[in-house]
């Protein structure tokens, strides 16, 4: 504390070293408290602070709190590793999205004890934790447990080899460095090279710990490997708990009692080929209001999941654990047992089903003007492809859409062209980033892998569900609700400053102390489309946007330009939309089945949980993709393909076949000879002395030397590719490796 009765005002650097020395977080309250700061230097620190985080140099998270960059939330999922040689535990954040290591965070004895559904218990290694930090360093903090998540897995996944001493279990999973040792008797007929579940048996001898294969899965490149590698990689629970596969096998279908009759309403499910759940279906028609010309009536039903999985039940333990479904090319990990998920909760065509649905009239330039919730009964009139859909549209209508293309299919595409006017009007961020899709034959073998078709019938569905959203938000809003908001906050100044710096190695112009509106980016997303630095462009943008995530305290939507956004349309696969279903029924007194008192306390902690277990997902789903992509390019190890640079570090390059979308690296040591540094503002390696230069976007050829299914790594030879630049001056190197300092995330 400083003390006085004339104190100066702080110095930049005063004020940073208060707030890295500081235990957590801390306000502008507290830094004026500290400094002894009132009246009109208040201003003056609210400016210096502002001008401390446009450099970087400070990060600022919930309650405008500050914290020195790359700072963990004060409350946070970690995963315990492992304990030390004082009989600490020791572990990592849940996500960890940085190339570099995660800092230290240490649990003491006495601070492991924390909540557990089933009542109080002391957490330990694997289990996975919602923990209070405290920032000690920089690098290094301290834990307390505050709800114990998930316990640690007794079942690993791994691959056999051998050893002097018989067999050992390497697990697939990268963040268990152990092995395992499997004695003759425990193999189960399995050998070196298989992938193997184990299940962990219980020892006190000191010594590796023993294991007992209880499942054989066949050799660890087997097509039938590569999701359940992920799945285990990942920790994502596979198997449901007995009590809450009874409570799903008793559902039963639900009545008419209490709901309004939607059964006569064509409501029809549009959903990808290969969906294994239908949660929701549209209907729309032009408003018979002649107050409101051009205007449209739209409904968007969603299967009503709150009927059958009730706070505090097995089923929303389990659904709560799992946070939302994960799809893989040959499976799903659903959030809800089958029974429910492609059962009771699934809009199959012709088939009543309970759902809880939003009636929206928006006019003709898409504003929406109205809205209301009902709990209903309904009868999908057909479940429809993205594909058939926008084939009727462009006149090849099948047996299935062409009763109902003047009814359905036109008033849908109608509709869809006002809310797409709107969304053009508030400026959404319009990226173009192309997705993959493994496509497999009946034995598991990937036979491809293709870019996925972005539609028309995919935007329509992707623009009512954006309304159906916000419609819920408002309407909790309205209500004075508890609402669980999907958040999405503004780019840090740091990563504007980073755009903008690489933004100008292309001559684009990029005012970064401008941004208010997500729709600023899109400017410059149309000033390279269809050019070479199209796709580079776009995944640079992307790479500047803040993370989206869920939380009760809403900030707006910025990617979607909305002041208030929720997840209402999924809750087969979200835990999400199910809280924001709960919060509606009790909200508008819809059931018994609501949001139950005092449950909006828990909401953050809610929020925190689902927005790591998506993520989890999001990562895992990545990881599949790359292990079946590698797969499928086993067989041409030595062919030549043709690529661009997505990304750039001092490991080498990073590059993206154009055929496939397949990510691989070529590594540093092996690009021609000379020292390469890395420029972070360019994303760029240049030569120190040939000048030779290799950027983000640059077309490349090369050679593929490895692909490994298990790890998903691609190791390429570069053959061609890079451009000649003037090599730049021992000074200029130094001022550009200073700026790079400065803006780096």
């Amino acid at each position: 504390m400083v003390s006085g009765k004339h104190v100066p005002f702080p110095t930049r650097e005063q004020v940073l070293t208060f707030i890295r020395e500081a235990e957590g977080t801390v306000g502008r309250r507290e830094i004026a408290r500290a400094f002894q700061i009132s009246g009109a230097q208040r201003a003056d620190l609210r400016a210096l602070l502002k001008e401390l985080e446009k450099d970087g140099q400070l990060q600022r998270g919930r309650g405008r709190r500050l914290s020195p960059p790359g700072t963990l939330p004060e409350v946070t999922v970690v995963v315990l590793t492992h304990c030390g040689p004082e009989g600490d535990l020791y572990a990592r954040p849940f996500i960890w999205p940085g190339d570099e290591p995660p800092p230290t965070i240490v649990v003491e004895a006495q601070k492991r004890r924390g909540h557990h559904p089933a009542g109080e218990r002391e957490a330990g290694v694997g289990d996975r934790v919602l923990a209070r930090l405290t920032r000690t360093s920089e690098t290094r903090y301290e834990a307390r447990v505050i709800r114990c998540l998930a316990q640690a897995p007794q079942r690993l996944l791994g691959v056999l080899v051998e050893a002097r001493d018989g067999l050992r279990l390497r697990p697939t999973n990268r963040k268990e460095r152990d092995e395992f040792r499997v004695e003759p008797g425990d193999a189960g007929g399995a050998g070196p090279g298989d992938l193997v579940e184990v299940e962990l048996l219980s020892q006190r001898s000191l010594g590796l710990r023993r294991a007992r294969v209880v499942d054989r899965l066949g050799e660890r490149d087997g097509p039938r490997s590569i999701s359940l590698i992920a799945i285990h990689t990942h920790d994502l629970p596979v198997d449901f708990p007995e009590e809450a596969l009874a409570e799903a096998e008793a559902a039963q279908a639900v009545g008419l009692a209490g709901r309004t009759d939607l059964r006569d309403l064509p409501l029809v499910t549009i959903d990808g080929e290969d969906a294994r759940d239908f949660d929701d279906a549209v209907f729309a028609q032009a408003d018979p209001d002649p107050t409101n010309p051009g205007g449209w009536q739209v409904v968007v039903a969603i299967a009503d999941v709150a009927h059958y999985v009730r706070p505090g039940s097995a089923l929303d333990r389990t659904a709560f654990e799992r946070g939302n479904s994960v799809y893989f090319p040959d499976r799903v990990v659903p959030m809800l047992p089958e029974a429910l998920s492609n059962g009771w909760c699934s809009l199959r065509p012709e088939e009543e089903r309970g759902c809880l649905a939003a009636f929206m009239t928006f006019d003709a330039e898409g504003t929406l003007l109205r809205h209301r919730f009902t709990r209903g009964l309904m009868r999908s009139a057909a479940r429809l492809t993205y594909t058939q859909m926008q084939a009727a549209r462009d006149g090849q209508a099948d047996a299935t859409t062409e009763p109902l293309l003047a009814t359905v299919i036109t008033p849908l595409y109608e509709a869809h062209a006002a809310l797409s006017r709107a969304r053009h009007k508030r400026g959404c961020l319009e990226l173009d980033l192309p997705e993959r899709r493994v496509i497999l034959d009946d034995s598991g073998t990937v036979i491809a892998v293709a870019p996925r078709a972005r539609l028309d019938s995919h935007r329509l569905i992707e623009d009512f569900m954006i309304a159906a959203n916000v419609a819920a938000a408002e309407t909790l809003e309205a209500k004075g609700r508890p609402c669980l908001y999907r958040v999405h906050d503004q780019p840090t100044p740091e990563k504007l400053i980073a755009l903008a710096d690489f933004l100008a190695t292309l001559s684009l112009p990029f005012h970064k102390g401008t941004v208010q509106r997500a729709g600023q980016f899109n400017g410059i997303l149309e000033r390279v489309r269809g050019t070479a630095h199209e796709a580079m462009v776009n995944d640079v943008v992307l790479r500047s946007q803040a993370q989206a995530e869920y939380s009760p305290d809403n900030i707006g939507h910025f990617g979607l330009s909305l002041r208030r956004y929720a997840h209402f349309t999924s809750p087969i696969r979200r835990y999400a939309d199910l809280v924001v279903h709960r919060s509606l029924i009790r909200a508008l007194g819809l059931g018994e089945d609501g949001l139950p008192d005092g449950a909006g306390e828990g909401l953050a902690e809610i929020g925190r949980h689902i927005t790591a277990t998506e993520r989890r997902a999001a990562q895992a789903e990545r990881d599949a993709v790359s292990r079946y992509t590698a797969s499928f390019l086993m067989e041409s190890v030595g062919a030549t393909f043709a690529g661009r640079v997505n990304g750039v570090s001092r490991a080498g390059l990073f590059v993206t076949l154009a055929e496939t979308g397949a990510d691989g690296l070529v590594p540093i040591s092996t690009l021609p000879g000379d020292y390469y540094r890395h420029d972070e503002t360019a994303h760029c390696l240049r030569g120190e002395r040939s000048g030779l230069t290799f950027a983000l976007g640059n077309p490349v050829t090369v050679r593929l030397r490895e692909a490994n299914p298990v790890s998903g790594g691609l190791v390429f030879e570069l053959l061609e590719g890079g451009s000649k630049e003037k090599p730049r001056g021992a000074a200029k190197l130094r001022r550009s490796a200073r700026l790079v300092q400065r803006v780096r995330r």
